[in-house]
C-alpha cells in the first residue's frame, strides 16, 4: 500500500512546481537523421515499411476526404494530418489485442490495424454497410474485431472508460492493456483527472496518450493552462510519465513500447503527453487562418512527421522514390475507386433505428416507429432514402446516389 511521505519543516516553504523539468524524449531530427548519442528502438524492415504505408494512406484518406466533404459529398470530416507519428507510433507498439480508445482524429491507429478503405467508407457515407448502422456523424469508427471502441463525440469521456476496461483487463489477467488518447484540451475536462487518479488508486494497465497538438480547436495552449504542459499532472497522481516528440515516429514507438511494459508487467497506469501539432483545421468546419500565424504553420511543416520517417526510411534503404510514387498513385485510386462504391450502397433499413435499441420492440417506440413511417410516406421528397428503404420501388426526384 502507498503511503504519505511526511518531511517537517519549520519555516513556510511554497512550492510552484517549476522545481521539476521534463525532457522532450526524441531520436530522430526534422532530417531523418537520428540525433548523436541516439539509437533507433529495435524495429525490423517489414513493421517499419507498414509502419510507414499507414503514415502516407492515412495522409492520403485524410486528403481526399475533406475534399469529399468541400464537393457536398461529405457533412462532416476531421483530419489526423500533422499528427500521424503519435498516432501510428503508439499504435504500432501495442499488441493488436490491446484496447485503443479514441478521441476522433486517430484513424491512423485503424489504418494499421488493418480496417480497409471500405469499412471507412461505409461509416463516413452511413450506409447499410456501416458497422454503426449510419446512427453516427462521420469520423466515429469503430472495431470489434481490431480493438478498437467506437468513438463517442462527447469531450473526454473515453478517459475514465479507459481506466475502467483497463481494470477488467487487469482482472481478466490476460497480459492486456488499454491506450486512450486525448488532447490537451480534453485534458481540461474533469474525466480526465478522474480517470489518472482512478487508475493510479487502483493499479489498472492503462496508457493515458495525450496528443498536445497546441490548440483546443481555437484556443492556444497558453491560454489553457499555466503549468508547462500535460505531463507534470502525472506527479500528483504518483504516476509514470514521459513527454515525447510527437512528430518523431521512432521515439514514440520506444516511448509507448516502454509503456506498454511497465503497464502490462507492473499494472501501473502511465501518462504520455506527445508533443505535436495540428497541420490541418480541427474539423472541415474549422478556419484556422482566424486564431493562428501561417508562419507557426510553415516552421511546423518542415517538421513533418510523414517526411521525417520518410527520410528515415530512405537512409536505410528500406523504401525508395519509386516505391513512394507507386503507392501514392495506388492509395488515392483506391480511396476514389472506394469512395463510389460506399456512396451508390443505399442506407440502412429504416427498421434499423429500433431492431436493437432493445431485445423487444416496445409499444412506445412501436408506435413512435409507425408514426415516422407515415411521415416519411406523406413526404418521400423530403426523406429520399427514408422513403426508398421503405418502398424500394418508390419513385423519388431528389433520391442522389453518389453519381456526381
Amino acid at each position: 500500500m502507498t503511503t504519505m511521505t511526511t518531511q517537517y519543516t519549520h519555516e513556510p516553504a511554497f512550492l510552484t512546481g517549476d522545481e521539476y523539468s521534463i525532457p522532450t524524449f526524441s531520436l530522430l531530427g526534422p532530417d531523418g537523421q537520428l540525433y548523436p548519442g541516439a539509437q533507433a528502438p529495435e524495429l525490423e524492415r517489414d513493421q517499419a515499411r507498414r509502419i510507414y504505408r499507414s503514415m502516407l494512406a492515412t495522409r492520403i484518406l485524410d486528403e481526399r476526404m475533406l475534399a469529399a466533404q468541400r464537393q457536398g459529398r461529405l457533412s462532416f470530416y476531421m483530419q489526423c494530418t500533422g499528427e500521424e507519428a503519435a498516432v501510428i507510433g503508439a499504435a504500432a507498439a501495442l499488441d493488436d489485442a490491446d484496447m485503443i480508445m479514441a478521441q476522433y482524429r486517430e484513424q491512423g491507429a485503424l489504418v494499421y490495424r488493418g480496417f480497409s478503405f471500405d469499412e471507412f467508407m461505409n461509416q463516413l457515407f452511413g450506409n447499410e454497410l456501416d458497422y454503426g448502422k449510419g446512427r453516427q456523424m462521420p469520423v466515429h469508427y469503430g472495431s470489434r474485431k481490431l480493438h478498437y471502441m467506437t468513438i463517442s463525440s462527447p469531450l473526454a469521456t473515453q478517459i475514465p472508460q479507459a481506466t475502467g476496461y483497463a481494470y477488467g483487463q487487469k482482472l481478466a489477467g490476460d497480459g492486456q492493456c488499454t491506450l486512450t488518447f486525448f488532447g490537451e484540451g480534453a485534458a481540461s475536462e474533469g474525466d480526465f483527472h478522474a480517470a489518472l487518479n482512478m487508475a493510479a488508486v487502483h493499479e489498472v494497465p492503462v496508457i493515458f496518450f495525450c496528443r498536445n497538438n497546441g490548440y483546443a480547436i481555437s484556443t492556444p495552449a497558453v491560454e489553457q493552462f499555466a503549468a508547462d504542459g500535460i505531463a507534470p499532472r502525472a506527479f500528483g497522481y504518483r504516476m509514470h510519465v514521459i513527454r515525447v516528440d510527437g512528430n518523431d515516429i521512432l521515439a514514440v514507438y520506444q516511448a509507448t513500447q516502454k509503456a506498454r511494459r511497465i503497464a502490462v508487467e507492473n499494472n501501473k497506469p502511465v501518462l504520455i503527453e506527445a508533443m505535436t501539432y495540428r497541420s490541418a483545421a480541427h474539423s472541415s468546419s474549422d478556419d484556422p487562418s482566424g486564431y493562428r500565424l501561417k508562419k507557426e504553420e510553415e516552421e511546423w511543416r518542415e517538421k513533418d512527421p510523414v517526411l521525417r520517417m520518410k527520410n528515415w526510411m530512405l537512409n536505410q534503404s528500406w523504401w525508395s522514390e519509386e516505391e513512394e510514387k507507386q503507392l501514392q498513385e495506388s492509395l488515392r485510386q483506391e480511396v476514389l475507386e472506394t469512395m463510389k462504391r460506399a456512396q451508390k450502397r443505399p442506407a440502412p433499413a429504416l427498421d434499423t433505428l429500433v431492431s436493437d435499441v432493445y431485445a423487444e420492440i416496445t409499444p412506445a417506440l412501436q408506435r413512435q416507429f409507425d408514426q415516422l413511417k407515415t411521415h416519411i410516406r406523406k413526404y418521400p421528397d423530403a426523406y429520399p432514402r427514408g422513403a426508398q428503404s421503405l418502398d424500394p420501388d418508390v419513385s423519388v426526384s431528389t433520391i442522389d446516389q453518389g453519381e456526381s
